[in-house]
């Protein structure tokens, strides 16, 4: 039994340093808006992704079908406008709100198919946190309803990246990342041009755009891909949970960002409501990492 705990250990530490990057990458993405804007940001993000997932996963080795690409094409879709539209979310609100109302999608994805009283439960619950983030006049800090509409639409596109995913990934694992990549690249990379003009070729910033790439994406889809064959799927839904909390900190430690008690307590019950889901869940298939 000890032995079993001990391998656990392992892959659990793995999947938290892969959330903990993501969380560290965002906060440092943040710092390019001043210069690139969040498009451009979202741009360099998924294009220096994109050519590091080509180089290691090497996806033209694949032979998809034509409904197979079709499926790649659509998560790949949903791969850019996450990301693009968790960046715009991010102009406006706090780093740990946007993780915590992104949430709302695959939480609904989740719940969508259930019928049973204690999944009306996690709902009730998700329900109130997002209602006190809000920007209702709730709190003492209301929020931008742009930055809001933003991280709700992000999380929209998070739940099509699962459903999608979960598809895509089945036959070529990887190389379907790095496919998907490279579509979102394409479609969101001539919106941040657009937006950034000739500053997003400038060599000034390259450091900190190939930081944030390497950081935010490759590394943890690296150890995403480690850890999670290796854990049940329930332990993985508990320890993703975790990922508003860890956004709030990364912003209170890299960004200066305060949340007052009713944001932390919003952000505490949708966790309480997604690690609920996760714990009491009946689907083998694991959640995915938010890009």
């Amino acid at each position: 039994m000890r032995h079993k705990t001990d391998t656990a250990l392992v892959p659990i530490a793995v999947l938290m340093v892969a959330m903990v990057c993501f969380q560290v990458g965002a906060a440092m993405a943040k710092g390019l808006f001043p210069i690139v804007g969040a498009a451009g940001t979202a741009a360099l993000r998924l294009a220096l992704a994109a050519i590091m997932l080509l180089a290691v996963w090497r996806p033209w080795r694949m032979r998809p079908k034509p409904r197979e690409m079709r499926v790649i094409a659509i998560y790949g879709l949903a791969m850019g406008f996450m990301n693009f539209c968790f960046y715009l979310s991010l102009r406006s609100i706090p780093l740990g709100i946007a993780v915590a109302l992104e949430f709302a999608g695959p939480l609904a994805l989740a719940m969508a198919a259930s019928r049973r009283a204690v999944d009306f439960a996690w709902i009730l619950l998700a329900a109130l946190g997002l209602l006190a983030l809000l920007p209702l006049g709730l709190s003492s800090q209301p929020l931008d309803p742009v930055g809001v509409g933003c991280a709700l639409t992000a999380g929209l596109c998070w739940a099509l990246y699962i459903f999608f995913g979960r598809k895509a990934g089945a036959a070529h694992g990887g190389g379907t990342t790095a496919l998907g990549m490279v579509i979102g690249a394409i479609v969101v990379a001539p919106i941040g041009a657009a937006q950034a003009g000739a500053q997003l070729f400038s060599p000034a910033i390259l450091p900190t755009a190939l930081a944030v790439a390497v950081v935010s994406s490759a590394l943890p889809y690296s150890l995403e891909m480690l850890a999670m064959p290796k854990l049940p799927t329930r332990t993985v839904g508990v320890l993703m949970s975790l990922d508003p909390a860890l956004a709030a900190l990364s912003g209170l430690c890299f960004l200066g960002e305060h949340l007052s008690w009713i944001q932390w307590a919003a952000i505490a019950s949708i966790m309480a409501a997604s690690a609920g889901s996760a714990a009491t869940s009946r689907d083998a298939a694991p959640k995915l990492l938010p890009d």
